[in-house]
């Protein structure tokens, strides 16, 4: 091929993209760009990668403060049939925070020990 048919041919190809619409000349460019903003809301989106990452760990941690609540109403559970049909829990009760005594007990309520400052001598009485 000759310099000339080169130059020619090189023309031609030039005024044959030119007459081509735009979207045509630059559609592998167009198709990038449109994957590659895909790609970025797939991720980066409200309902992307991100996004699902972060409502999984969410997730997560309800469901652990369900089971931790369930256990806690549980526990509370037991403890309020015991109130209501163990006649030791309710004695207890009635002992340790009513100041209740059966018949010809005697209650002896002593005062609470003082804290030792630093720096005082102990009472050797």
């Amino acid at each position: 091929m000759s310099r000339v048919q080169f130059f020619r041919r090189a023309a031609s190809t030039a005024r044959t993209r030119a007459r081509q619409p735009f979207w045509r000349r630059h559609l592998v460019e167009i198709l990038g760009l449109a994957l590659l903003a895909l790609g970025i809301h797939d991720v980066f989106g409200s309902h992307g990668f991100l996004a699902m990452r972060r409502s999984q760990k969410e997730l997560e941690q309800l469901r652990g403060e369900i089971e931790r609540l369930n256990q806690q109403n549980h526990e509370l559970a037991d403890h309020v049939n015991a109130l209501r049909t163990d006649p030791k829990t309710i004695e207890r009760i009635a002992r340790e925070e009513m100041g209740l005594a059966r018949p010809g007990e005697m209650i002896f309520k002593l005062p609470p020990p003082a804290a030792e400052k630093p720096g005082q001598p102990a009472d050797t009485r």
